[in-house]
Formats: C-alpha cells, structure tokens, sequence
C-alpha cells in the first residue's frame, strides 16, 4: 500500500488517507514551503470522521490512481480533520460562502494561492464523473491548474478582494443601549420558521437547533416541548440504544444522517434535563437518561475524557448497523413481541430506507393497544422485552468506528451536561462521570497555564481555541453549582484570565476565535453567530457575567457587556442566528439571582434543592469548611449555623437568611 505524509498522525480522520495514492501532507510550513517552491497551488480538503460525504469521495476519488496522478502531478495536497483545526474549517467554509454564494459543508475542497493562503476556487464534494449538476472532479483538477498558470493576474485581484471583505470587522459604539429588542425579534422569526407539524424549524434537512429551543425554554414551551416530543419519537433519535444522530434527512425526523456527534448529545442532554426539571414531563427525564448512559457506556475512555463521534458508516455502508428487515425481527422475538414492535416501530409500513427499515415511533401506545387488545402496561413490557433483544442482536454486527479523539471543547460541553442531569435526575453517577472527565483535562489538556484543544494517543495537541476556554468556563460553574470545589473555582478564575489576555479585543470589544499568539492566517475570526455549536463569544459573555458578579470582578463584566456591543450589528438584522448571545444579552438585563448557601454539607441539602427549584436562580452551596475564597465570596463570613446570601447582579440583600426567610422571599414573587 501506498504511504504519505499522514502516517504520523494522530487523528483518525488524517489516519484513514494516510494510504491513499494521493501525496497528501497534513497542514503545516512543510506543505506550504513546498507548494510555494515549485509554485503549486494547494488543494486543501477539509472533512472528519463521521461524515459520510467525505468517505464517499475518498473512495471515488482519493483512493482513484487515475485521479491521484492529476492532484500530485499539479497541486500541494492536504489534508485536515476539522474537529482539531476548527479555526482553519471557520476560515475557508466564510470563504467559500463568498466565492460560491452557497452553502458550505463537508468534505470542503478549497484551492489556495500559495503565496498567501487565500482561496481562489472552492467547493465540497465532488463526483468522479459528472452528476448531481457537478463537475467531475479530474476536470475541476484539470482546469484549476490551468486557471493557476494562465490567469495569475486575476487570482491575485480576486484574493486581494476576498482577503478586504474576510478582514473587514464592524466596530462597535460606545452610544450602542443595549435592550430586549434583538429578543422579541428572535422570537417572532422562530415562531415563524416554526414546524407546527412536526416541530423543529424549517423543513428537511432538519436540524436540532438545540441553542435555539434552550433560548425559547423560559417562554415558548409549546414550541420547545413539541419539538422535544417529536424528536425523541422520531428516527433522529436511537430508539434502541440511545443518544441521538446529527439530524434528519427528512421533516418528520424518522430518517437521519447516521452519525453520532459528542456535541450534540451534550447540548440535546443538557436541554431534556431542562425541560424535564422546567416542565415536569417524565418522559424528558427519561430520554436525558438514555442519552447520558450511553455518553457512559459508549463514549467515555478508560482515561476518562469522552470520545468524538460514531461514524455514519459501518462494513462501507451508510447506516447498516441501525436497519432491520422483518425476518430478522421474527426471528429474534416472540409472536407477540414482534407484532407490537412491527406496529408501535412501523414495520408493517413500507421500508423506509434501502429496503430496509430505520425504527421510530410510529403509533402512540393508546393507539396501539386498541390494534392489539392489551393494556397500555402489557404493551410496555413487550416493547421492553422486545428492545432488549433486539439491542443485544444489534450488538453482535460490526459497530461503526470511533473518532476516539478527546476534544476539550466537546468535552466542555458533555461533562456541563452531565454535572447538570446529575443534580437535577439525582444521578450520582453522571455526576461521577463528569467529574472523572473534569480532572481528566486538568490532568492532560491544561499545560502551563493554556489549554490544549485534541488528546490521541497520549498526545496533546493544538493550542486551544475560543470555545475550548468558553465552554470549559461555563462547565466549571456548572460543576460549582453541584459539587462546591474551590480548585474548581481557581481553575475557572485562571479560564477567564486567558479568555482576557489571549482572545479579547481591546478595541472592538468580543472574542477572537483564535488566540493572540496564533499563527498568522487568512484572517482572525471573531464569530458571533451559532453554529451546530453555540458561538464561544455567547457563551463567554454570560459565563463571565456569572463568574463576575460571583467574585464582583468588573473586568470580567465589562468584557461580558462590551461582547455584546461588538455583537449589537449582526444582532438586530439577524437575531435568532445568536441565541447563545441574546440568553447573554438576557442575563445582562435581567441577572439571575444568586443564593450563596454556607454551613455543613448535610445540613445546606434541603436549602440547595428548594433554591434550585426557583427560576432564573444560580445556586452556590459552598461548606464551612472551605475557608479561603477569593473576590466577594471572602466577604461571606462563616457562621455556626446554616445561612444564605441571596443577591441579583450588583446588588445584595444586606443580611443573611435563615431557611424561612428565604423561602419567603420566593413565596411573596
């Protein structure tokens, strides 16, 4: 087999071409001096495990001699897995918007001038011959290297345009007044793009839009315990093993794209913990169940960090592992198993995908109990018995691979979801888990004061990036709120001190994706709007709203409120793409109120789950014994006795209160 320039490499994605025919180099001044000696324009393709589209092309065309003759023979090739450098794929996928007016996506395919990294041609996928209205990829290989030679003059006044429009940043105002404007705009959009069918926003492919449903929470609940609903019934939604695929091909949810992404479990756990603690409804906390055993029993390492994702793809076939034939099912259970499993999943309806069937529920229990004459506790306990069984036969096939990079960001992400379900489920074990993840970081990915973005093989790498400091700022006051741990209220203090020294911008207020000591690229972005991902600049700005007026630590909040000026111009015209910053701009008009819980752990339980059951109340349940707390915490002196300090932003009530007062308090709101 054929050996290039990955083979060293740690991530799994660069592992998987590292035998392709094509002479592919990871990112770095090796490719790029090389490209810039012999004057070749560098193809850059961008992709990452899990993605289906990427396999695609590789086979079609990477793993193609014919086609990898033509990239070697005219282009510096590299390779990079987006989920380790997600400042490169921010870069070129704004880039392509650009150049191509459409939409980006993965695998990303992008032609670079050498000289200075600027893209001058780009697109995602495309087919070895000409189909789905796209060239084939030799003749885009073969006109490009055409293009580079003969047409210098325009490469270079086009990248001089492009490079003007990616560097161009909107200075913010001192006379910008912040207001709920940005809000109600929000959610009249939402409301509108609303799917009252079949929930979620918009039509296929659907999306959970997680940031989106956790900033109507407070308000919508229709809207959001609707979509939840229709989620966790539908095929988005593992209804054997659980956890939840990227999304759905389709506007009903039943059929996804196959892979299981890390992140997205952590923001859709996080938010059916919510609903269930918000609106009550059993079946959240149950679906949050499922997915947080799964995170345990599937996606944690030994080391204790959370692994990527779970490929699209197993045995070279998109969604194999999840599909059943009726034979199989038969086979595997009881007649009466298999005739309420083939009702309730839908499998005396047509095959729904390849001939096969992806399972969703497709009639409600009520409805199924009449087809079949049983209770709705008889039929429970079939469907039970039946899942069991066919789970275990699941288990048998061969799985789809692992991306077992630990990311930071992600991890931020799933181990603030855990601590959270833990508390609010009383499941000590996420806690546990969460836990074992938290010190896993502190132990690999923390190194000299900065973090690191990607752990393989005992390797850190990548210096981190915005969302790795943001969203770990936000999981260790997550973390504080269940289990007080002073280290972890250092740790925090020395997160947001790096998010001011390495990311802020002084001059226009907001956070840059990339740190101050960062190669140089294209440009630097400062992203504000959502993604699959919440925006680090949203949640930067309320976790240091929260930690600042928790030590009453001004710095943090002015860079908190000068993030959402720098934010205000892209806020007004397009509000429900920043809903991680307007539940920020939210904070900022209305602080949570903050109820400092001090005495012996036991005794502090009964106040902690009262004050937790208060909306829009952040509590801190910090025991005598830990006696040397920095900022404002210091100035809470110790009793003997069980006391509270309840606050709202700046302001503090001027006395400490026992248990009736407080309770009291909330009573008469």
């Amino acid at each position: 087999m054929p050996t290039n320039q990955l083979i060293g490499e740690t991530s799994p994605y660069l592992q998987q071409h590292s035998h392709n025919p094509v002479n592919w180099y990871p990112w770095g001044n090796n490719a790029i001096e090389k490209a810039k000696r012999e004057n070749k324009p560098i193809l850059l393709s961008i992709g990452y495990t899990a993605c289906h589209w990427c396999h695609v092309m590789a086979h079609e065309s990477f793993e193609n001699a014919e086609i990898a003759k033509l990239m070697n023979q005219y282009f510096i090739n590299i390779k990079v897995d987006r989920e380790e450098r997600p400042d490169l794929d921010k870069i070129y996928q704004t880039a392509n918007h650009l150049l191509t007016q459409g939409a980006g996506g993965w695998p990303l395919t992008v032609f670079l001038d050498p000289r200075d990294l600027t893209p001058f041609y780009s697109g995602t996928y495309f087919p070895p011959t000409p189909r789905f209205n796209l060239p084939a990829f030799k003749d885009v290989l073969q006109t490009i290297a055409d293009i580079y030679q003969k047409q210098q003059h325009d490469i270079i006044k086009q990248n001089e345009q492009l490079r003007k429009i990616l560097n161009y940043e909107v200075q913010s105002s001192e006379k910008i007044i912040l207001n709920k404007q940005p809000i109600y705009l929000a959610h009249k959009k939402l409301e509108n793009t609303y799917d009252s069918l079949n929930g979620g926003f918009g039509q296929a492919p659907k999306f959970p839009h997680t940031t989106c449903l956790e900033f109507l929470s407070q308000d919508s609940s229709s809207l959001v315990t609707d979509t939840l609903m229709h989620m966790a019934q539908g095929g988005i939604y593992d209804q054997l093993g659980g956890g939840f695929f990227r999304y759905s091909t389709d506007a009903e949810w039943r059929i996804p794209h196959f892979e299981k992404m890390l992140y997205d479990n952590a923001q859709l756990l996080h938010l059916y913990t919510e609903a269930f603690h918000h609106y009550g409804q059993p079946f959240f906390g149950k679906i949050a169940r499922k997915i947080a055993t799964w995170v345990l029993e599937v996606m944690q390492s030994e080391e204790g960090g959370y692994f990527s994702s779970l490929d699209a793809d197993s045995e070279q076939e998109e969604g194999k592992y999840y599909l059943w034939n009726t034979l199989e099912i038969d086979s595997l259970l009881t007649l009466e198993e298999a005739k309420v499993i083939r009702i309730y999943y839908g499998l005396n309806n047509p095959p729904n995908f390849e001939k096969q069937w992806h399972l969703y529920v497709a009639e409600l229990l009520d409805v199924l109990t009449g087809h079949c004459k049983m209770t709705i506790n008889q039929a429970k306990q079939l469907i039970t018995s039946g899942k069991k069984k066919l789970l275990a036969a699941r288990g048998k096939r061969i799985p789809p691979q692992y991306d077992k990079k630990i990311l930071t960001s992600w991890n931020a992400l799933m181990i603030k979801a855990l601590f959270f379900a833990g508390d609010r489920l009383q499941e000590k074990i996420f806690i546990e888990s969460a836990m074992k993840a938290l010190c896993f970081i502190q132990e690999n990915l923390w190194v000299n004061k900065r973090l690191f973005a990607t752990y393989k093989d005992k390797k850190s790498r990548f210096s981190g990036y915005l969302d790795d400091y943001a969203f770990l700022l936000d999981a260790l006051l997550t973390s504080l709120q269940t289990i007080w741990k002073t280290e972890h209220l250092l740790f925090a203090i020395d997160i947001a001190d790096c998010l001011l020294q390495y990311f802020y911008d002084e001059s226009a207020g907001g956070f840059y994706f990339t740190a101050n000591n960062h190669e140089k690229l294209v440009y630097r972005p400062k992203t504000m709007m959502d993604e699959a991902m919440p925006s680090g600049n949203g949640i930067a700005a309320r976790a240091l709203f929260i930690l600042g007026h928790l030590l009453g630590e001004v710095r943090y909040l002015d860079a908190a409120e000068n993030t959402l000026k720098a934010a205000w111009s892209t806020l007004l015209p397009h509000p429900a793409e920043h809903c991680s910053l307007l539940m920020a701009l939210e904070y900022w008009l209305a602080p949570s109120n903050f109820i400092i819980i001090r005495g012996e752990i036991e005794e502090m339980k009964p106040w902690a789950e009262f004050a937790k059951k208060q909306l829009n109340t952040l509590v801190f349940s910090i025991p005598n014994s830990e006696s040397s707390l920095p900022g404002l915490l210091g100035t809470k002196k110790i009793s003997h006795k069980t006391e509270a300090f309840l606050c709202k932003g700046n302001e503090c009530i001027g006395k400490t209160l026992n248990f009736q007062e407080l309770k009291s308090i909330f009573m008469k709101n």
